[in-house]
């Protein structure tokens, strides 16, 4: 992995070889997985700060670059769970999705990961309830049955009779891996407050640290080249940093665009040009000879 310099952003060495592929025709993109992640927030002196893992530098994807806990949709997790908050259907309109069942599985994808990366659970008894203190035995040993698949994660709800709230969480942002990259993500990011009573813990076996960060420091260490993170998350970053309160963006988040985000890359003579639509500040420049 190289970071691109003078900030942080992820940049694969090989991209540029797979950008010239793709454009002769010699590499046939794959289908990218859906996933959901999600931005966690909690009121500081300062703002909100939002939880981060650092991704462990041998994953085969993004390794070292920061993130927020999240991971591909499961088959399973259109299975039927009790549910609060808005409709399937207004969720599948939300999130660009014709099949009602499809946009319950990325909003339980949200949720679930949430609870297998960070241990916060976006779920209550009643549908305005948020169960407390998740750390005991008891919910460990089901946290790491649902990071096995061995426990399904309606049943882990149905068993402790909860409600998933997505009432709790936001849809904030839709990022599509490039068409070039081997492993390819099309990804819905949230916003959700860790609930009260509930406390992040480091028990992702995908990250290496975790941080509860303000978004502007963050966003301040990837300026500096000191943080590495790719397009979708210091994006997301910098949309956060006007709210005062967690909950002052949870409100905004019915305002914010859900458009895909997928990145261009173009020939200009003997250069290519790789863009973001709408995220200039990601555009690179890549010679004939290599990345600049």
């Amino acid at each position: 992995m190289s970071n691109a310099q003078p900030n942080g952003q992820w940049y694969p060495p090989e991209w540029p070889d797979r950008i010239r592929a793709l454009a002769a025709g010699e590499l046939t993109p794959v289908s990218p997985r859906r996933a959901a992640t999600v931005l966690l927030l909690r009121d500081g002196a300062a703002g909100p700060d939002v939880h981060m893992l650092r991704r462990r530098a041998s994953m085969a994807f993004a390794g070292g670059a920061y993130a927020y806990p999240g991971g591909g949709v499961d088959p399973r997790d259109e299975q039927p769970v009790r549910w609060a908050g808005p409709s399937l259907a207004e969720w599948a309109g939300r999130l660009g999705l014709d099949d009602p069942a499809q946009a319950q599985a990325v909003v339980c994808a949200a949720v679930r990961e949430t609870f297998e990366e960070a241990g916060v659970l976006l779920a209550g008894e009643t549908a305005d309830t948020v169960v407390g203190d998740t750390t005991g035995e008891d919910w460990e040993r089901d946290r790491e049955a649902l990071v096995t698949r061995e426990l399904h994660f309606a049943d882990f709800l149905d068993r402790r009779g909860l409600v998933l709230r997505s009432d709790l969480l936001g849809g904030w942002a839709r990022w599509i891996t490039p068409e070039f990259e081997q492993r390819r993500f099309d990804t819905w990011f949230f916003v959700a407050a860790l609930p009260a009573g509930q406390r992040t813990r480091d028990v992702s076996g995908e990250a290496d640290r975790t941080v509860w960060i303000r978004p502007a420091e963050a966003a301040a260490g990837y300026d500096r080249g000191e943080l590495t993170m790719m397009p979708p998350t210091i994006s997301t970053l910098r949309a956060l940093e006007p709210y005062g309160t967690a909950a002052e963006a949870l409100e905004a988040a019915g305002e914010q665009d859900l458009t895909p985000v997928l990145a261009q890359a173009r020939l200009e003579g003997d250069e290519l040009v790789l863009s973001w639509p709408g995220h200039e500040e990601f555009t690179k420049i890549i010679p004939a000879g290599g990345a600049r």
